[in-house]
């Protein structure tokens, strides 16, 4: 079985460092990474997870959104592993939402993000890929491609007006978001 890695929590160096590209995709220590990340967000809850969450300060992210007990309303699909990833474009749309992080825990804030973006990424087994990326998922993109330039969720709020604690979240603004 593989491991479940311990997240690196906000104040730990490893979330403000530029993270390192990928150079050997098929290198076993990089497949090994991939699968504990895989088995790291399975175990978490979450829908996505960047390396440096991780305390590994690689270009290497996982989307992955599904239902969870954190995201009810998230769309199904299999987990993309994304190595190297780039934001290609972007439309002009910017949509806030509420955003949480496995790195910076009982806390959600009200986050502005593309709506729509293209990205290209080499997957695990080393093919280029170029995509276009909607709504929710998007925004999962670039939460975690933050995470590989230093950045968390909270150095793009708007305000501080816009952090609300998890319980105040569950209690206040997740049942409005299931009818």
């Amino acid at each position: 079985m593989t491991d479940v890695l311990e997240i690196s929590q906000l104040g730990n160096p490893v979330l403000r460092l530029i993270a390192q590209p990928v150079y050997s995709v098929q290198d076993d220590a990089i497949q090994t990474l991939i699968d504990q990340l895989l088995t790291t967000l399975t175990h978490s809850n979450g829908v996505g997870i960047a390396a440096p969450q991780v305390a590994a300060s690689y270009r290497l992210l996982i989307v992955a959104s599904r239902p969870n007990l954190r995201y009810p309303n998230a769309p199904t699909m299999e987990p993309t592993v994304m190595i190297n990833p780039q934001l290609i474009s972007h439309c002009g749309e910017v949509v806030k939402d509420w955003e949480g992080c496995l790195s910076v825990p009982g806390i959600r804030g009200l986050v502005p993000r593309y709506r729509r973006i293209e990205v290209e990424y080499t997957t695990r087994d080393g093919k280029r890929l170029r995509q276009e990326l909607t709504d929710f998922v998007a925004r999962i993109f670039q939460h975690e491609f933050d995470h590989l330039n230093g950045m968390v969720f909270l150095d793009r709020l708007d305000s501080v007006q816009d952090l609300i604690t998890e319980q105040e979240y569950l209690k206040r603004v997740a049942p409005s978001t299931l009818t």
